[in-house]
């Protein structure tokens, strides 16, 4: 029997792809396991494997194709003792499963604490040049279901496929997931599939973000010029930006910190780290600095979710890192519950797989709230764009020696500008200015970050 090899959906957002690059060409036999195509994401380039076996008949999406659909038929399969010629022209009668693995990606990038991003991700530094893009999962416009490669409920099982968010964010809605049909691979529920269940004003977000943009008009100038295709990543970040300051009010909340006692601290904790061969950065101790304060605010580590608040008990922090054509935002995942020493291991290993494209879409995508720091860049102060379904994002300016107050006179100090970006739908002022002196005191007062 004929098998339809379709575009697979290989993150939970995924709604097409570039397919880049075919491994195999017509009248190669494949095997279960075997690596087909290499499919570039918004994100990275991801290997797409076969689950059944046989022959390729016919290739219907040549490689470089850009724009293709999630469940458009991309090659036809023969099966075991069938002609290819036959099943080539007979066409295909069922659709492949899939099961992707990461890639490296063509790209370098820059660890640039900015926030996404992307954001999402439940979360290296900032979100889109300023704001955050990551690639977290965002509530994301309704669209048609592609056709599922399995169904949400596996056969003889009583388990439904979902993943944890939409579970979430079912049960807050009110919504029974085996009534959905899920759009993910090998079936599974995401949140993309409880755009259309959930009705009520989250539902009108969707249809009014799912209806077609205007065309943008022609562009033309005289002077001298090139014109570059924009990739799938910085699509989709001009696409998620849009969409967060479109939808989400923001609210910036800034305060001044004197980083004095910080720097000495991280000194000393390095000096006790070299035979470790660890190295701990500024960034490392703010990221530990927000998941503490999100603990003690939990008012501010919220995703806004229609007629509905999610509280999250657990501080998953994405910080966004800069990549070759966008940026991306890995998460490091309960961190508040972690030494400022393994989050930095950690945060070298996500920022170094980030850079070569070879992050698992559970890495970048989720998290509670966002860092984003471009300090680095001698930025003094910044607004960044929060990363739906996020709540809040931290955007960090750079540490610099200014005149500054200490017990009633005036002195030198090294001081850093923090900024909150807050979903006023969610977090009040007042909560946002709590998360503010909390993650201040943590970071004027820093062994409380070792403690």
């Amino acid at each position: 029997m004929t098998i339809e090899l379709k575009m697979p959906a290989l993150s939970p957002t995924m709604e097409e792809g570039t397919l880049a690059k075919w491994l195999v060409k017509v009248g190669d036999s494949v095997s279960s396991g075997d690596i087909l195509a290499e499919i570039e994401t918004d994100k990275a380039t991801m290997e797409f494997e076969a689950v059944d076996e046989g022959t390729i008949a016919q290739i219907l999406v040549p490689e470089g194709s850009d724009g293709v659909k999630v469940g458009t038929p991309i090659a036809i399969l023969a099966g075991e003792g069938e002609d290819a010629s036959d099943a080539a022209a007979g066409g295909s009668s069922q659709s492949a499963s899939v099961s992707p693995s990461p890639l490296a990606a063509e790209g370098k990038a820059g660890a640039a604490s900015q926030g996404e991003g992307a954001q999402p991700g439940p979360a290296p530094a900032p979100p889109s040049k300023g704001g955050g893009e990551t690639p977290s999962a965002p509530p994301h416009p309704a669209q048609p279901a592609a056709e599922s490669p399995s169904p949400s409920r596996g056969e003889g099982s009583d388990r439904i496929k979902a993943s944890p968010l939409a579970r979430r964010l079912a049960e807050a809605q009110g919504i029974d997931l085996a009534s959905l049909k899920g759009s993910g691979p090998d079936g599974r529920i995401v949140r993309a599939d409880l755009g259309s269940a959930g009705g009520g004003a989250q539902a009108a977000t969707a249809a009014q973000a799912a209806a077609p943009a205007a065309p943008a008009k022609p562009f033309e100038t005289d002077i001298p010029h090139e014109t570059v295709k924009l990739s799938n990543m910085r699509k989709t970040i001009a696409r998620r930006l849009t969409e967060s300051k479109q939808q989400v009010p923001h609210i910036y909340l800034t305060v001044d910190i004197q980083l004095d006692a910080l720097l000495k601290l991280r000194g000393e904790l390095n000096a006790g780290l070299a035979a470790r061969n660890i190295k701990l950065s500024v960034n490392d101790m703010l990221i530990k600095a927000l998941a503490l304060s999100l603990i003690e605010v939990p008012e501010c580590n919220v995703s806004f979710a229609g007629d509905t608040l999610i509280t999250y008990s657990r501080a998953d922090i994405s910080v966004a890192v800069s990549i070759d054509g966008g940026l991306i935002t890995p998460i490091v995942v309960g961190a508040e519950t972690k030494a400022i020493s393994a989050i930095s291991k950690e945060m070298t290993d996500l920022a170094g797989r980030a850079k070569e494209g070879k992050l698992a879409p559970n890495e970048y995508q989720g998290g509670t709230a966002s860092l984003s720091n471009m300090g680095m860049y001698g930025i003094k102060q910044f607004e960044a764009v929060i990363n739906p379904p996020q709540g809040m994002i931290m955007a960090i300016g750079a540490g610099e020696k200014r005149p500054y107050v200490i017990d009633d006179s005036l002195q030198i100090a090294t001081i850093m500008s923090a900024t909150g970006s807050f979903d006023h739908r969610a977090i009040d002022g007042a909560d946002g200015a709590r998360l503010m002196k909390a993650f201040k005191a943590l970071v004027e007062t820093p062994l409380g970050l070792v403690a």
